[in-house]
């Protein structure tokens, strides 16, 4: 699904400071260990923007809290158009995590785009006795509490609100185990130390093929076309079931209008770039670009969502 991003005129229209801008390296903070969905996201837009912006682009790996830190570090930085920071949907869940995440992404960030989004996979390790999303919620109900499943970037982060979610759906209750992202996560779940995740697909779709990983269903709306043989998790008895994790850029609150629409201009034209849009296709994702405004509304959006359910799981950050 495209977007549309900020009108024309007012891209011909910005002034002289942000024609110059930027002029030196951009750092683009990505608040997640390297090797996840986030990390591959920004190695993979970083060349489109250095051919926009002619200048280096930095990807800086500040993980820990959900994504916490290293919106943190974003939030405190100058409104100069340096400090950017590539987040998933966790940046707003946070709030509804904690009285003070550090940061309040409505007053101390700015929204720039969209940038991509994927449904998540339900995988079990092959050593679970269960071949379909029914008989893991027959074994889950026999077993109440010793089915274990890992997130990836802790307590809250999409991957965990996804199962929570679920857990109501079915009525069922299996154990969460944190982690710090989704490749350590994926790790343990590959080594049997925790027997489930609702993964995304950048990590799943490789060990799925291999053999190294059981997949039961996806959490989209319709089926994933990387995988159209596995079944939404609405159409397996469980009507209105969805789960996303969508990715954005934001920058500093007070970034100057002029660069904030020289920024958008670039991030949504490598958003629709043909050979970006084919490599997250290839891994399950899709491509967006959108208005600063679109971007927060889904904060608001997301904050409504996810905090019912937070507060009615009561869960709390680590």
């Amino acid at each position: 699904m495209k977007r549309i991003a900020l009108p024309l005129l007012l891209l011909l229209a910005l002034p002289a400071a942000a024609a110059d801008w930027p002029t030196r390296p951009v750092h683009v903070i990505v608040p997640y260990p390297p090797g996840g969905p986030a990390d591959a996201l920004g190695r993979l837009f970083a060349p489109k923007l250095e051919v926009a912006w002619g200048q280096p682009i930095v990807i800086e790996n500040r993980g820990g809290a959900s994504g916490s830190i290293g919106a943190r570090v974003v939030a405190k930085a100058a409104p100069d158009g340096y400090t950017l920071l590539l987040h998933s949907s966790a940046v707003v869940i946070n709030v509804a995590l904690s009285s003070d995440p550090g940061y309040d992404p409505f007053t101390e960030l700015t929204p720039i785009s969209e940038i991509a989004s994927y449904m998540l996979v339900v995988v079990v390790h092959p050593s679970v006795k269960a071949t379909s999303l029914a008989e893991l919620v027959a074994l889950a109900k026999a077993h109440p509490g010793e089915i274990t499943f890992g997130s990836a970037g802790g307590a809250g982060s999409p991957t965990h609100l996804a199962a929570e979610l679920f857990k109501r759906a079915a009525g069922i209750d299996i154990l969460h185990v944190p982690y710090t992202g989704a490749a350590p996560a994926t790790t343990a779940l590959l080594a049997g130390q925790v027997n489930m995740m609702f993964d995304n697909p950048l990590s799943a779709l490789p060990q799925i093929k291999a053999g190294s990983l059981r997949a039961l269903a996806v959490t989209g709306e319709q089926r994933m076309a990387l995988a159209p043989e596995l079944p939404t998790v609405a159409e397996l008895g469980y009507p209105g079931f969805e789960a996303r994790t969508w990715y954005g850029i934001s920058g500093p609150a007070h970034l100057p209008p002029a660069i904030l629409a020289k920024a958008n201009q670039a991030i949504v034209a490598a958003a629709h770039d043909p050979d970006v849009h084919a490599k997250l296709a290839a891994q399950g994702l899709d491509a967006y670009g959108t208005s600063p405004e679109e971007l927060a509304a889904l904060f608001r959006s997301d904050l409504d969502r996810w905090g019912a359910l937070i507060k009615e799981a009561n869960i709390h950050a680590d």
